[in-house]
């Protein structure tokens, strides 16, 4: 009887209650694939109030895991209320689709650019500038996009638990901290048994969940639905990945830039932090916030949108391309 029980669709009720709160509407658009040939298009699902904004734009971009909703339904509420808050699913996340059977895997820059694509699909957004956070892979966009677009179309910038400097060494420093018997980073970050699920919370959280409160055949109910379902299509996503390669080199960029880091993060751990802020020429801020891990937005959501909030209203300027500047 109890292992019929599944949580997902109680996390997916009340995370997407946050974004019907907050204002935000889900929708879709259909776009050309950045690394397709001719006609080959792709759908990115979003989030965001219906309409022009009538707020300075905000960008949130999640990170490679559990569906955008979960991963900032902390922030929308709170954002909303000085933001128009937009929340894409990223390609080959959640709703949003490429034509994997045919096309390579899309890099951070190929998901930058269906970005910018989609910012300029939506109403009154086309050359508007847009503040952007990316939280994990979702920094690794984030950053690609402030760098390709420019001051003049992304900025400021908010990089969240996202290791820019990532290398083939920190993935071995990974399987050290997770201890023997585990063959590969993907064999945890794609868990396909509870053990993993099981290890990635551990290392994902400041306080994992007690073994109690995760049993086995709820976990496997969460690696059903937020794996096995997707298993194909998220190995090519991770194929996709250039951090860490000569395709990806960080270099300074002119925005303004709020680097926040869980002290306890297990999977970019903190003196990584450290290392982003040096590779930006120390120019960028950092804020660390004690006793997380590598979701702070989750697990210390007040001080995380607190540290965000001060950030993103002192830095925001307005933008010269709406009514003269006045927003």
């Amino acid at each position: 009887m109890g292992g019929s029980l599944s949580l997902v669709p109680v996390i997916d009720y009340f995370a997407r209650r946050e974004f019907l709160a907050a204002g935000l509407r889900p929708s879709a658009v259909t776009l050309p694939y950045p690394d397709g040939g001719a006609g080959a298009t792709c759908t990115v699902h979003y989030w965001a109030p219906p309409g022009e904004p009538r707020l300075p734009p905000l960008l949130l971009v999640h990170g490679f895991g559990p569906r955008a909703t979960w991963q900032w339904r902390c922030q929308v509420g709170p954002l909303s209320r000085h933001f128009h808050v937009i929340v894409p699913d990223l390609l080959g996340f959640g709703s949003s689709t490429y034509p994997f059977e045919t096309a390579p895997p899309p890099s951070e820059a190929t998901q930058a650019a269906a970005l910018a694509a989609l910012l300029d699909a939506l109403p009154g957004m086309e050359g508007r500038r847009v503040a952007a956070a990316g939280t994990s892979y979702g920094g690794f966009v984030t950053y690609w996009l402030a760098r390709a677009a420019g001051a003049g179309r992304v900025g400021p910038v908010v990089i969240a638990s996202s290791d820019l400097l990532k290398t083939a060494a920190d993935d071995r420093g990974f399987l050290k901290r997770a201890g023997e018997g585990w063959s590969g980073v993907d064999q945890i970050l794609l868990p396909a048994e509870p053990a993993a699920m099981r290890k990635l919370l551990e290392l994902a959280s400041y306080r994992p969940p007690p073994r109690a409160m995760t049993p086995d055949f709820l976990l496997r109910d969460f690696i059903q639905k937020l794996f096995t379902e997707n298993r194909d299509r998220l190995v090519h996503l991770l194929k996709g990945i250039t951090v860490g390669t000569d395709k990806f080199q960080v270099t300074p960029i002119s925005q303004d830039v709020l680097i926040i880091w869980g002290d306890h993060d297990q999977l970019f751990p903190l003196e990584k932090a450290f290392a982003v802020q040096r590779s930006l020429n120390g120019s960028a801020r950092l804020e660390v916030v004690k006793k997380t891990g590598h979701a702070p937005q989750l697990e210390d959501p007040a001080r995380f949108n607190k540290v965000m909030l001060d950030f993103l209203l002192a830095a925001h300027k307005p933008d010269p391309s709406v009514n003269g500047g006045s927003q």
